[in-house]
């Protein structure tokens, strides 16, 4: 066999043992897909967005109001906590610590954090937070979301203004901007389409994390907003009914697990219709 019918050979076998892991890797997530489709659309109700978690044996249908408006609450805060301390590192790893030992040491522990279990990152705000306060916290759980966040946010953030060439920093300076300015007007918006993208998976990411909070927010079967007290929320209440032996408990777990996948899988395609509109303009 002459060696352009070997790598042609080669080639092929290559390009076949891909397509079955791609198509083994695309069967288990239909089923996964399928299988929330089809038992959450059945728990699909006005009662499930109007009442609370019910007690176990109730006679009357509960819902999730409280611990959907919980998870919200601590999303979004969690998410307006991490999102400038992760940009604001970012530009900095970027634009000024790119040799640096402080730089280098950043981007060390922030890799380290990435990677990180979450449970870890709720034993940590457990020490060092609830176990000094006395009790868990809505805002607890929206610390231990925060230190999710915030090594996305940075890793996204170094990388995209890495990605601005070096020529557009150096026109800048030639027209007399100063640092800060080329950084605010240039780089940062420049790559602004690929940070929004990262914020958006780093929202996507905290949005079904259920071990950090088991131990920060823990859960509240009563409706509270109240930051500085226990805090219901999806994750602990899918995790709290899928265990139990009743029958609406599960539905409704079901039903939690559908609204979570379905809001994941919307922020996934949106952060990529998002990164690739910007990128055709």
């Amino acid at each position: 066999m002459d060696l352009h019918k070997k790598r042609k050979l080669v080639n092929k076998v290559a390009l076949g043992l891909s397509l079955l892991a791609m198509a083994f890797g695309l069967f288990w997530l239909a089923w996964v897909l399928a299988t929330t489709l089809k038992l959450g659309v059945t728990g699909l109700s006005w009662e499930l967005f109007s009442r609370m978690t019910p007690p176990p044996g109730a006679s009357e249908p509960g819902g999730l109001l409280n611990a959907i408006v919980g998870s919200l609450i601590m999303i979004s805060l969690a998410t307006a906590l991490g999102t400038p301390i992760g940009i604001l590192a970012g530009i900095y790893l970027a634009e000024y610590g790119r040799h640096t030992w402080l730089g280098q040491a950043t981007q060390f522990i922030n890799g380290i954090l990435l990677s990180a279990p979450s449970i870890i990152v709720g034993l940590f705000v457990y020490s060092a937070y609830v176990a000094q306060m006395g009790n868990f916290s809505g805002m607890a759980g929206v610390f231990a979301l925060a230190l999710i966040v915030l090594p996305v946010v940075v890793a996204t953030s170094e990388n995209m203004l890495r990605l601005v060439p070096d020529t557009m920093r150096e026109a800048a300076f030639a027209l007399g901007a100063p640092k800060h300015v080329t950084i605010l007007k240039v780089t940062l918006k420049a790559s602004m389409a690929g940070v929004v993208t990262g914020i958006l998976l780093a929202v996507a990411r905290i949005a079904g994390e259920t071990a950090p909070l088991l131990f920060t927010a823990l859960s509240n079967q009563f409706w509270s907003i109240n930051l500085n007290k226990p805090m219901a929320n999806l994750p602990v209440t899918i995790f709290k009914f899928a265990m139990s032996p009743f029958k609406d408990w599960q539905e409704i777990a079901w039903a939690g697990v559908f609204l979570i996948t379905l809001g994941i899988l919307g922020l996934n395609i949106l952060a990529r219709l998002f990164l690739g509109n910007k990128n055709k303009q």
